[in-house]
């Protein structure tokens, strides 16, 4: 008896053996795991967009790409049918854009002086347009400091925050230029307009950065402290500069670059002097393309070495704290 039970299971279990054998044989290669299709059912179950050869989509169109390249096409189109359509009058487009480029490579490749100005005189109006930069960013961050404080709202009342940062917001609406116009129709031409005029923005500028700052600290920290029986300033010092220095010193040296940038634009129209107006003379009033390639070749310089200070300060001392 025993002897036949085993035959009988065995038996079966060839039977079985053998559906199975069979129903494998009869599925599509690619549900089987084998050939060109292996493994694209999975995938097409999991969601994956193939292509006909069976390889994943990397590029999927979605709506928002699709709107994107939509915006991008109706504006080409419209710059291509206003450069068509524009009124030149006398001027002939193609022989004005042929002499724009031959000027663009006078400037690049034949800087110079032509008389007007010595090398002292603009390395002077450099350092001019430098002290403007930094004393309006020392004096903005100082102020911003402060104002950041009262506008982050884990450390002042929400009234104070609100009130702070749309009266920031409205100052940087304003673009630097019209703020130094305005000072220096208020206070007359000078270096002190073109400081003013920098310094509104500046401040708006910093406050908002520092603000953001100060409000991604970890509200525990700030909660211990004051649990602990910390003033407010202990909770600043303490909790949140500590924290928030490297932010802090990134963003004051972003906005130095910034002003920099600023002073040689509003140098000719605050009457501040330094190399924007040395940079406005050559240009509109000499007619010099020469120096104002030389100039503009300075002011790159300038920020090059600008950006790479800043580089190397937070390596060295902000990285590794």
């Amino acid at each position: 008896m025993t002897g036949c039970a085993d035959k009988i299971a065995a038996e079966a279990a060839a039977a079985s053996l053998a559906e199975e054998v069979g129903a494998t044989r009869s599925m599509p290669a690619d549900e089987r795991g084998v050939g060109a299709g292996a493994g694209v059912a999975p995938m097409r179950a999991n969601g994956a967009r193939l292509t006909r050869s069976g390889k994943i989509k990397v590029r999927v169109p979605n709506p928002s790409n699709v709107a994107l390249f939509a915006v991008l096409a109706a504006l080409a189109l419209v710059t291509a049918f206003a450069l068509a359509t524009m009124d030149y009058g006398k001027v002939a487009f193609p022989a004005a854009m042929a002499a724009a480029v031959d000027d663009f490579l006078t400037m690049m490749l034949q800087p110079g002086l032509g008389g007007h100005f010595t090398l002292p005189d603009v390395v002077e109006g450099l350092f001019v347009s430098l002290a403007l930069a930094l004393l309006t960013t020392f004096i903005g961050a100082a102020i911003a400091f402060v104002l950041g404080l009262l506008a982050a709202s884990n450390l002042s009342n929400r009234a104070a925050s609100n009130a702070i940062k749309v009266l920031m917001s409205v100052a940087r609406a304003v673009p630097t230029i019209l703020w130094v116009l305005v000072f220096s129709v208020a206070i007359g031409l000078g270096p002190e307009a073109a400081v003013i005029g920098l310094l509104f923005h500046s401040v708006a500028y910093l406050v908002k950065a520092y603000s953001e700052s100060f409000e991604e600290v970890d509200a525990g920290v700030i909660e211990a402290l004051r649990a602990s029986g910390a003033s407010w300033w202990q909770v600043v010092f303490q909790g949140v500069v500590p924290e928030k220095v490297n932010e802090m010193l990134s963003w004051t040296f972003i906005r130095f670059e910034i002003n920099f940038v600023n002073a040689v634009a509003v140098g000719a129209v605050a009457g501040a002097g330094g190399i924007g107006y040395q940079l406005f003379l050559a240009g509109s009033f000499y007619y010099n393309i020469h120096e104002v390639g030389l100039i503009v070749y300075l002011c790159l310089a300038v920020a090059v070495v600008l950006e790479v200070a800043a580089t190397k300060l937070r390596k060295r001392y902000l990285v590794q704290r």
